[in-house]
């Protein structure tokens, strides 16, 4: 049996994927949804109570981390776990199952950098920069959040960003005219504002204040956009999780690409330029699962996804996502038996 915890972000996603290659494996699943996002997971599962899966293949245990999540994990029946989470949560994970040696693949937190070459067409990274963060209000693991740019374009490249971000509507999700919902829960929201106000105190330049979205009632908050903020400071290096961004210039190639490396995370990155030779130089020197280069958030189920460093280990789709879930076993079969003696 293979426990598989999920996050808030993208349950309904996360799960499917997770879930089909694993049952593909022939194995069986116990499955925990975040305790913030629990409905979608519990709604599949009457689905595919119709499609005449036998009873005890897919089970769901619902509640909190630290009382659920670890006992599953510790259970003897469980072989394997597929964790997607934050780093915090994904460490715990890992602690618990390697008590007994069972093997983990988790997908965790990530800082990811966007490069931005002079040579790239500036409203395209533009656009991609904003796609890549801003519209699922920077609750993805992925989000590129640290702009890394040319020296040469970083102030036509900034001020095109404020005037395409600024335009955003922020609202409820059920209004058919909202770009960006809320933060998904009470908690989250405060953790971002307190982060955006620390950016402000630490004395970073913001362009652009999300802050002015929040109302009385909803958990909102607009794009926020914080310019020339060093890849040492608090900002640059720990993950918001929301529609918070920070622009930082290079000059050398080689500073770019220190400078994309300085992290602890290595989950994603995006690189924009017109040379194909150079982007794909760069891209194989960045530390990173997924590289993006001229797009930005893609996705497909026959791409891996995951992390380097402590953004996690393992893969998610594709044949490696697939293995995973696998033992591979050798068998060694004498089809003429022959074996003398050995000590003849």
């Amino acid at each position: 049996m293979v426990a598989q915890v999920l996050p808030w972000n993208s349950p309904l996603g996360t799960l499917i994927w997770k879930l089909a290659p694993c049952l593909a494996a022939g194995n069986t699943v116990v499955l925990k949804p975040s305790e913030h996002s629990s409905c979608s997971t519990l709604e599949l599962m009457d689905v595919l109570s119709e499609a005449d899966i036998p009873p005890g293949v897919i089970n769901v245990v619902t509640g909190y981390g630290a009382t659920t999540a670890a006992p599953m994990i510790e259970h003897p029946d469980v072989r394997m776990v597929s964790f997607t989470g934050g780093t915090a949560g994904g460490r715990a994970a890992a602690e618990t199952a390697a008590r007994q040696v069972k093997p983990v693949v988790m997908e965790l937190g990530g800082k990811s950098p966007q490069i931005v070459f002079p040579d790239a067409d500036i409203d395209l990274a533009v656009n991609g920069v904003a796609g890549g963060i801003f519209p699922p209000g920077g609750q993805s693991c992925i989000s590129g959040s640290r702009l890394l740019i040319h020296a040469d374009i970083i102030e036509e490249f900034t001020q095109k960003l404020v005037n395409v971000v600024q335009k955003a509507c922020v609202g409820d999700p059920l209004d058919a005219s909202t770009q960006i919902g809320p933060m998904a829960n009470k908690p989250h929201y405060e953790s971002v504002l307190a982060r955006i106000n620390a950016a402000e105190k630490a004395g970073h330049k913001m362009l652009l204040d999300g802050r002015t979205s929040c109302r009385d009632k909803g958990y909102y908050i607009g794009p926020t956009i914080f310019a020339d903020v060093p890849n040492s400071s608090e900002l640059a290096q720990n993950e918001v999780f929301g529609p918070v961004v920070s622009t930082e210039s290079w000059v050398d190639e080689s500073e770019a690409i220190f400078k994309a490396n300085d992290t602890v995370y290595g989950l994603a990155a995006g690189i924009w330029s017109n040379d194909v030779a150079r982007a794909m130089r760069v891209a194989d020197q960045i530390e990173a699962g997924t590289v993006y280069i001229n797009n930005y958030f893609n996705a497909a189920t026959q791409s891996p996804v995951g992390g380097t460093k402590q953004s996690g280990y393992g893969r998610e789709n594709g044949w490696e996502g697939m293995r995973c879930f696998m033992q591979t076993k050798s068998v060694w079969l004498s089809t003429n038996p022959s074996q003398s003696d050995p000590f003849a």
